[in-house]
């Protein structure tokens, strides 16, 4: 096997793709790897932006998904270790290969995340603590402080940013992957949940940056985006706080959003 499979999904982002892609090729991992894009139905000419960067290409044949999406891309993978990488990523040298490192120094760490920076080195939130009724008002509260100085120590927090995730792949097929249920958001905080179930680590780590250049999709699909995240939300929490999703349904109701 090889050491690490590096899957990406796309939809309708060919300029980020080709970015991203560029980013990929421009200094390579010394470990051994493989790219995979799996294109989910895109309109644009991303399949064809990946064909012509001869990396591996999935055509999902429709809009499934990220999780879905980035299961099917892991099925067909062979890495070690896996990175899940969002399209609208750049990758600066020698990035992942001290991610890896990261992973390879401790073996009780299942996944690591690095310092997301957008493209003028703004860093942004992408750690956190379980997703909950009280943690998601703590979560924008941190969010709404000095995000440069939350994100400058190292730490083990509840789960890291799906934009740029490497994880162990015996960890990630210990849990069944990622949990289709979730189309889009929140699938990243779930999937770190199922590998903290059994009792391993995730690690954030402020020593990697990889540029996010995030809110591509949100921005050019706004209502879709909210759609989907309200929907996300539901399903997570009729996961982990079922409790709670009569309150959570009754509060988007009343927002205009259920």
């Amino acid at each position: 096997m090889i050491d690490l499979s590096i899957i990406i999904v796309s939809y309708n982002a060919r300029t980020d793709l080709e970015h991203c892609l560029e980013s990929l090729a421009a200094a390579p991992a010394a470990a051994s790897h493989e790219t995979i894009v799996v294109d989910n139905a895109s309109s644009d000419g991303s399949v064809e932006a990946a064909r012509d960067a001869g990396v591996h290409l999935i055509e999902a044949g429709g809009n499934i998904g990220f999780a879905r999406a980035n299961n099917l891309g892991i099925r067909a993978s062979t890495g070690i270790n896996l990175l899940l990488l969002n399209s609208d990523t750049i990758v600066p040298a020698g990035a992942i290969d001290a991610l890896l490192s990261e992973l390879a120094h401790d073996n009780s760490v299942a996944v690591v995340g690095p310092r997301l920076v957008d493209s003028t080195g703004r860093p942004e939130l992408s750690f956190g603590p379980m997703i909950g009724p009280i943690n998601e008002i703590r979560q924008q509260w941190r969010a709404a402080r000095n995000v440069t100085t939350l994100t400058a120590s190292r730490n083990y927090p509840d789960w890291v940013s799906g934009a740029c995730l490497l994880v162990r792949r015996a960890d990630a097929e210990a849990v069944g992957l990622l949990d289709e249920r979730f189309f889009m958001y929140t699938e990243d905080v779930d999937f770190c949940a199922s590998i903290r179930g059994r009792g391993r680590r995730i690690l954030f780590t402020p020593d990697v940056e990889v540029v996010h250049l995030r809110g591509r999709s949100r921005a050019s699909a706004p209502a879709a985006a909210e759609r989907a995240y309200r929907r996300s939300q539901i399903a997570f929490y009729e996961k982990h706080h079922p409790g709670w999703v009569p309150l959570l349904k009754a509060y988007l109701t009343v927002r205009g959003r259920g």
